[in-house]
């Protein structure tokens, strides 16, 4: 099964890319890979997820909010790209997690992000990861993601 059938089976509708909040563009391509921002909790143009994990934010909101950003990030390479079939493997993630003093399960919320592309790329999605916490990310948002794509 390629990307986009997995992606349908899924039963995800990827958003048609969100519009950068900044001077900044959602991907770059160089050569065969390509950079895609980082990408908040957004749904429909609107923050859905913001604080803090281990304070208000629970592990499964934060997961839920990962998992968000990273379909925000399917959104981006598929505008850039034209076509996700064309993705030859994800290289590199990374995951940053508003967190409250204490809170050690970034890379269990990073997960959440992780999984997905192993839903839709199988063992194309395994990739190199970085997941840590940070005291604030902008706008409030929960999580933000960014990702390193080889296309043909």
């Amino acid at each position: 099964m390629k990307a986009e059938e997995r992606i349908a089976a899924l039963g995800i509708d990827l958003p048609a890319g969100s519009k950068p909040a900044a001077k900044y563009v959602p991907a770059v391509r160089t050569g065969n890979l390509i950079f895609v921002s980082g990408q908040i909790p957004t749904k429909d143009g609107k923050l859905a997820y913001t604080g803090k994990a281990g304070g208000a934010l629970t592990l499964e909101d934060a997961q839920a909010a990962a998992r968000l950003c990273m379909i925000n990030g399917l959104a981006a390479l598929k505008a850039e790209l034209g076509d996700l079939d064309r993705v030859k493997r994800i290289v590199k993630l990374q995951a940053f997690v508003a967190t409250e003093n204490g809170f050690d399960k970034q890379h269990l919320v990073a997960n959440a992000a992780s999984e997905l592309l192993g839903d839709v790329f199988g063992d194309a999605g395994v990739h190199a990861r970085t997941a840590v916490g940070v005291n604030q990310l902008p706008m409030d948002a929960a999580v933000e993601v960014e990702l390193i794509a080889e296309v043909e």
